[in-house]
């Protein structure tokens, strides 16, 4: 094949695997301001709706592995690297606030199935920590796409 060939193909996978991160990413943050202020009860019930969603850790890794094949496959171009490297940092990033701040408050409420006595400052910290990440997702999917407008450009 030729090496157009892979470039397309690993730019379509970025493309694909970053979007399917944002699909739960996005979810978090849309319900947030309704989840934020529930009783203690009612969000402990509604938080167990994320079990097994630590299975979608494997489009992370999917789209940081596509990104980066992507990335090294597009490094004579300047322009269109750099746009990749954004995206696989965004990516990066939001995995850093997930491991800092949001994985910390499910250990210390063993997945929202028991109540500590600083749980509402847990659920603040979880939530926001989502919201911030869905930002970088979809900050890593604006990069994506722009990658694809540097490459697909009119020739002056």
């Amino acid at each position: 094949m030729s090496p157009n060939i892979w470039l397309n193909t690993f730019h379509f996978l970025s493309l694909v695997f970053v979007a399917l991160c944002l699909g739960p990413a996005l979810a978090h943050l849309l319900e947030l301001p309704n989840k934020i202020i529930l009783a203690r009860d009612d969000y402990f019930t509604v938080q167990q709706i994320y079990r097994g969603w630590a299975l979608l850790g494997v489009l992370i890794v999917a789209a940081l592995a596509s990104m980066i094949a992507f990335a090294w496959l597009a490094r004579r171009s300047p322009a269109v690297l750099y746009w990749v490297l954004t995206a696989v940092v965004c990516i990066v990033a939001a995995q850093a606030v997930f491991w800092m701040f949001t994985f910390p408050a499910n250990a210390a409420t063993n997945n929202w199935t028991e109540i500590p006595e600083n749980w509402q400052s847990l659920r603040v910290r979880w939530e926001y920590s989502h919201a911030v990440g869905s930002i970088l997702t979809l900050a890593a999917l604006m990069a994506l796409i722009a990658s694809l407008l540097v490459r697909t450009r009119a020739p002056a």
